[in-house]
């Protein structure tokens, strides 16, 4: 028996396979722009408004709100 809060949906097979690699594939394409000699910047603004500017994959990743399990691996 599985227990999920309200509100939630429950994907199995090839929708669920097709949406881990959709999300693994949005946080790659987000750190990939910082990578190499012409690595960009990122500005993360967080919900109070702080401003964090950084080319640091890692501090990128730790400010992100991710909610999708395969996106957090």
């Amino acid at each position: 028996v599985v227990i999920l809060p309200e509100g939630t949906q429950r994907y199995v097979g090839r929708d669920a396979q097709r949406l881990n690699i959709l999300a693994a594939r949005i946080v790659a394409e987000t750190i990939r722009t910082t990578l190499g000699p012409k690595g960009m910047d990122k500005m993360l603004v967080d919900s109070l408004g702080d401003v964090v500017i950084t080319n640091d994959g890692a501090t990128i990743l730790d400010r992100i709100d991710l909610q999708h399990p395969a996106a957090k691996m």
